[in-house]
């Protein structure tokens, strides 16, 4: 896999951000197995972006792509009970981090604990949330007014700092701190680099994967992040937080369900996931935002334009949020073209039959999110960024655009994410401009999410 395969155009009007270029033939199994390694979105091929549900062998495993709006509900929905269970690659690759957490959980496990995470995250609970966040993104933007702005900054890591401080404060009620945060991301940067997301051991023929080989550099990178995290659920549950909304929905759930109590290591993997999940889909989304925005000048004019005639010259505040219709375009068109977890794996539980294909027991079923937002099918124009295609009343269909996935397993944290995004945009955008330096790549890199393999450079100038 080569940079050469990168692709990326630009016109007056219209932008067709970076992309891989599909392959014109089907790679070989070989070639699919050493890329995907690196990679898992670079090896498809111009008709997988189709609208259709097709299989295919890797080795002993079959592997169901599932591009359809129909199949999309079918296996995300009205039949997730046969498709409930996350892809052995998956949970292979996060259960030394985040332990059964709810991410890659499934079962009684997953019922018991959704509503503990939804009570924390859930939409009801974003209005409480939306001054810490608006906050946080005014003291980085102040942060930044006090730099120097010939130095170029990793938007990718800075809004990991960000949206890390955000959980923090949020969920925990402790300020993180730029140190920590970066902690967090290095060390996160490293596992996604050093943990096998691929597991050669399924495709072989293990039904449920073979454990990752943790070596040194793996070991260390999880021990960094979860010391962090650990710091954090510990100031939480000994009381030394503003808030203790994790200890106050451990009792409400214990109090619903007394013969099943969450305890204090569940409520420990939860605070896990809900930290790692909740600061890297964001930090990526906003990273691949300011890339977006760098190349499309009309699009920037009129978010400046929307900011000035909602906010005028106040910070925009949670309040701002209903009204800011273009900002939260920019970042549901930013969701379709570069969703944080761009692959939707599920384990069939028993054979079915899915829009006429067969799918055996044990077989992988996959949603790719990467190709079903740029199906021909199913968008205009897939390929190139108009966040004006949700605006209005006219939404995309339920089943072609699902970037918090859909049915029971939707992301809990959905609008948590979504105005933290669209706060943290309006607020950076009304105070600064940002340019990428000539000659820079982004390069799009999926393994545990997808995120920009280098980072973001931008020169963030003060507007």
């Amino acid at each position: 896999m080569t940079a050469s395969r990168l692709r990326e155009e630009a016109g007056d009007g219209w932008l067709a951000p970076v992309r891989w270029r599909p392959h014109v033939e089907a790679p070989s199994q070989l070639e699919i197995v050493l890329s995907a390694r690196d990679d898992l979105l670079s090896n498809w091929r111009e008709e997988d972006f189709r609208a259709v549900v097709t299989d295919f062998r890797i080795l002993n495993r079959q592997m169901v792509l599932v591009n359809s709006p129909e199949g999309v509900k079918h296996v995300l929905s009205t039949h997730n009970d046969n498709y409930e269970r996350k892809s052995p690659q998956m949970r292979r690759a996060l259960e030394f981090l985040l332990g059964d957490g709810l991410f890659i959980s499934d079962g009684d496990t997953w019922r018991l604990r959704r509503p503990l995470v939804a009570g924390i995250v859930g939409k009801n609970r974003v209005p409480g949330f939306g001054a810490a966040m608006a906050q946080a993104a005014r003291e980085m933007a102040d942060e930044w007014a006090r730099r120097d702005p010939a130095q170029p900054l990793d938007l990718l890591n800075e809004m990991g700092v960000l949206t890390s401080e955000i959980i923090s404060r949020t969920l925990f009620g402790t300020p993180l701190g730029r140190a920590r945060a970066e902690r967090v991301i290095r060390s996160f940067a490293e596992y996604q680099r050093r943990i096998d997301s691929f597991n050669l051991g399924y495709l072989f023929g293990f039904d449920e994967g073979l454990p990752v080989w943790k070596g040194l550099a793996l070991r260390r990178a999880t021990g960094r992040l979860q010391g962090v995290i650990d710091e954090v659920i510990t100031d939480h549950l000994e009381g030394r937080g503003d808030h203790t909304i994790m200890l106050d929905m451990l009792e409400i759930r214990s109090q619903r369900a007394p013969d099943a109590p969450v305890g204090r290591d569940a409520l420990r993997d939860e605070a896990a996931t809900l930290f790692m999940a909740g600061h890297e889909t964001t930090a990526s989304t906003l990273a691949w935002a300011w890339y977006l925005l760098a190349k499309a000048p009309w699009a920037v004019e009129r978010l400046h334009r929307e900011l000035e005639e909602v906010c005028g010259a106040q910070p925009p505040s949670f309040e701002d949020t209903p009204r800011l219709a273009y900002c939260r375009a920019i970042v549901e068109e930013t969701l379709r073209l570069y969703p944080p977890v761009a692959i939707l794996g599920r384990q069939a539980r028993e054979a079915d039959v899915v829009e006429g294909v067969r799918v055996e027991p044990a077989a992988v079923v996959m949603v790719s999110t990467w190709l079903l937002h740029r199906s021909p099918d199913l968008w205009d124009a897939p390929d190139h960024f108009r966040p004006e295609r949700f605006l209005g009343e006219e939404r995309p269909p339920t089943y072609a655009y699902v970037p918090f996935a859909v049915g029971p397993r939707t992301c809990p944290g959905m609008t948590f994410g979504l105005v933290e995004s669209v706060l943290c945009l309006a607020t950076l955008a009304q105070r600064f401009t940002f340019a990428l330096p000539p000659g820079v790549v982004v390069e799009p890199q999926c393994r545990l999410t997808l995120r920009p393999k280098h980072g973001v450079p931008m020169r963030v100038t003060p507007r």
